[in-house]
């Protein structure tokens, strides 16, 4: 019996007054619209991973800590990922990065989506960084993307995420090819490998 994958969007800001979980607000809506889901997020600023701090190589699997334990189920349980992350210095967030390192096993032959945002380039520039890094742990970084330019200019008075078509059509784009990749992918991640 086929199960419904779960998407996990994760929030790669920490900072204090960050519009990563507007924007959240906004594809997690979208997600949960498009139906292909069950759709879950885990917010780092709330997680609060310290900088890591396991003895053990992640590729061991052999976590001494309550926090990497809980972190590892939460992105095991899950069969894609979206994150939501904003362009730093060109670059993508140090939680994420942390957050990433943190794991191995859980990751492997899992989409993700990359939702990023910032000034004129749209976190574009962060999103091909971190593509580099998240094929190293064997996921699939997914071609379709959302980039949203100058943020703060569309975050409305009522505090919402306000998106342009553009936007709107990448979202299910990328929802749509995350869900086909997912079905695809879990056949390498069965124990017996694809069939």
């Amino acid at each position: 019996m086929q199960t419904t994958p779960k998407l996990l969007i994760v929030v790669a800001s920490t900072r204090p007054g960050r519009v990563g979980p507007v924007v959240a607000d906004w594809f997690t809506r979208r997600a949960t619209d498009h139906g292909g889901f069950d759709v879950e997020i885990a917010d780092l600023a709330a997680i609060d991973l310290p900088m890591m701090d396991e003895p053990n190589h992640p590729v061991l699997g052999r976590y001494t800590k309550p926090h990497t334990v809980a972190w590892s189920g939460t992105v095991d349980a899950a069969d894609a990922f979206v994150f939501v992350h904003p362009e730093y210095n060109y670059g993508y967030t140090a939680p994420l990065k942390n957050a990433i390192d943190y794991l191995h096993r859980e990751w492997r032959y899992k989409p993700v989506g990359l939702v990023s945002y910032g000034g004129v380039s749209g976190g574009t520039r962060a999103a091909q960084m971190l593509k580099q890094v998240v094929t190293t742990v064997k996921m699939m970084p997914i071609p379709e993307a959302v980039s949203i330019p100058f943020v703060a200019q569309r975050i409305g008075d009522d505090g919402r995420f306000q998106p342009d078509t553009a936007m709107e059509e990448g979202a299910t784009a990328m929802l749509d090819e995350l869900a086909r990749w997912a079905g695809s992918l879990a056949s390498l991640r069965r124990p017996d490998g694809p069939s």
